[in-house]
């Protein structure tokens, strides 16, 4: 006579067996996952102070409720406005040519049939990314100073020396090329991965045709990385208020602080200056506007490239 197993047992031996299959992958993630808990999610409740006139003698329990007026304040200060544009200017172009770079960077890699050359690029490119902006940014202090070796160049040419770090126009362009100069070769990572995976069969095909090489990159390369460039595009809009504090935080210097300034480091000076509940209310709005971007975003990648995450 055949004993079933009740729906419980089953269930119990469905989902158990797997797990102590892949127990040690699992107890590899928990180092991450506690990181994840204590510094992102433990912190949150602390966004009721944007709701409240809060001191810190007194504490959140302790504290006035006020409401909407951290909210309202943010956006009738001048520089509170002034600051969301600096970001979503820079931010807006660093992820335009964040991708534009990285894609034409891949695509002329791919064409260097020497492995020992292209390995040597690769590898010289991919070096600053491995950079802290500590670093970074006091070498720039030193090549881009009045006194530093561009602007001795510069002058040697009859020109006059120009304040790279010293006025708003030239700072905005000195911080997206050098995070272009820093990210650009390990972005291009994943679309030499991509070129990888492309059917070689097509090139030869399109070569029997009579097509060149440009003609190969436009109708062949081109589409075939069309989804991943939808996906990386996609997940960088939820960065779109997030213009690299690092970076901007060893750059900047009062003369700049007009179309320099973001939103982070104006949330770290408002925090200095003892504003709280301002400074917890600029992170929600940041926050937010992040959220409803990239929560767009995926569904415009869904949509046009079949890109889900489950």
């Amino acid at each position: 006579m055949e004993i079933k197993s009740s729906p419980k047992s089953s269930f119990t031996a469905k989902h158990i067996r797997p797990f102590r299959l892949t127990w040690r992958l699992h107890l590899m993630l928990l180092p991450a996952i506690l990181v994840a808990l204590i510094f992102k999610y433990a912190p949150m409740p602390g966004i009721i102070m944007a709701f409240q006139d809060f001191k810190p003698w007194l504490g959140i329990s302790g504290s006035s409720w006020i409401g909407w007026d951290n909210f309202n304040l943010m956006f009738s200060m001048h520089d509170s406005v002034q600051v969301i544009w600096n970001t979503i200017t820079i931010s807006v172009l660093k992820i335009i040519f964040g991708l534009v770079i990285p894609v034409t960077f891949a695509l002329l890699l791919n064409e260097v049939r020497n492995i020992g050359l292209k390995r040597s690029i690769q590898t010289l490119v991919y070096l600053p990314h491995f950079m802290s902006w500590v670093i970074l940014g006091g070498i720039l202090l030193d090549l881009l100073s009045l006194e530093g070796i561009l602007n001795r160049l510069i002058t040697s040419l009859h020109w006059e020396p120009i304040m790279f770090l010293g006025d708003g126009n030239w700072f905005r362009a000195t911080v997206i090329i050098s995070d272009l100069w820093k990210e650009f070769g390990f972005s291009a990572i994943v679309f030499l991965a991509a070129l990888s995976g492309i059917n070689p069969a097509l090139y030869e095909a399109a070569e029997i045709d009579g097509a060149g090489r440009f003609q190969q990159t436009l109708y062949i390369t081109l589409p075939s990385l069309l989804p991943i460039i939808i996906v990386v595009f996609t997940l960088s809009l939820g960065n779109v208020l997030n213009a690299n504090f690092d970076q901007i935080f060893n750059l900047i210097n009062p003369l700049v602080l007009e179309k320099g300034d973001i939103i982070d480091t104006y949330v770290y000076r408002t925090f200095q200056g003892g504003q709280y509940s301002l400074a917890t209310a600029v992170g929600i709005f940041k926050s937010l506007v992040g959220f409803v971007l990239i929560s767009g975003g995926y569904y415009f990648a869904y949509r046009v490239a079949n890109y889900r995450i489950f």
